[in-house]
């Protein structure tokens, strides 16, 4: 049965009719062409289906073919981290039934063990654990853009001179600014400043938030160009800062400017 007529079945035994499964997150016609097998759903797609039948994401994805892999995939399922990986030596390949799925959970594996490595400072770690996400999630159809690009921006935090490589051609995620506003409010400046670095954006909050980060480490004649960026739009934020700033590099005759900004 495949994973379309598994999802119809589903439904029907559920009693739900197509626009009732489909909620607010996909078309009907998305879901239609999903029965029919006409298109393959995202991960994130086939999560939320799941969720709203009550199955979990494997009974989808498993064929009616007999496998030696059934009991290595259930314990990988129920694992995460290290212990997926482990799991996952014992799996037998090809294998028509789990394939897909099975390069899906190394790749989540490795990025939770990647994030995990960087927070604890080993980066080399990461890094090699970042570059088996990759290789993993070429190797299925389950693998999203949105998990790529996270394994990017992991990527970018732990080599930061390869940020503009990285994500060349990447959209600016909508949540950068919050992102690297809540780095800087946790006390996580370097983290700041990758996240920015990586998406370059010509406004006065891109400017403040990146003259912030460089304030934040002391580099105050980074931060200076960055808070005259954002000037006009923040003047009482700007203005004791570049008095620092200058004060720091001993030009007191612009710190002297900008402390008497200050009182006007």
């Amino acid at each position: 049965m495949s994973l379309g007529e598994r999802l119809r079945q589903a439904r029907l035994e559920a009693g739900l009719s197509q626009r009732q499964l489909c909620g607010e997150r996909i078309t009907r016609n998305m879901l239609s062409q999903l029965e029919s097998g006409a298109a393959s759903p995202s991960v994130a797609t086939l999560s939320y289906l799941a969720a709203r039948l009550g199955k979990p994401v494997g009974y989808f994805l498993e064929e009616e073919i007999p496998s030696t892999n059934q009991q290595v995939m259930e314990k990988a399922r129920k694992g995460s981290g290290w212990e997926v990986l482990e799991v996952l030596k014992e799996y037998a390949a090809p294998d028509a039934v789990f394939d897909r799925e099975r390069w899906l959970l190394e790749a989540l594996a490795c990025l939770e063990l990647a994030e995990r490595a960087l927070k604890e400072e080993k980066r080399p770690l990461a890094w090699s654990l970042l570059e088996q996400a990759a290789s993993a999630g070429a190797k299925t159809p389950y693998y999203t853009p949105q998990l790529e690009r996270h394994r990017l921006c992991l990527g970018c935090r732990v080599r930061p001179e390869k940020a503009g490589e990285l994500t060349a051609g990447l959209e600016p995620p909508e949540e950068l600014l919050p992102l690297a506003r809540a780095a800087l409010e946790a006390g996580e400046p370097e983290r700041c400043g990758t996240l920015l670095d990586a998406f370059p954006q010509d406004t006065p909050l891109w400017h403040l938030l990146r003259g912030e980060a460089h304030y934040a480490l002391g580099e105050y004649q980074k931060a200076a160009p960055h808070y005259h960026r954002a000037e006009e739009a923040y003047p009482n934020r700007v203005y004791s800062r570049l008095e620092v700033c200058y004060r720091e590099q001993e030009d007191y005759k612009m710190a002297y400017q900008y402390a008497c900004r200050q009182r006007k």
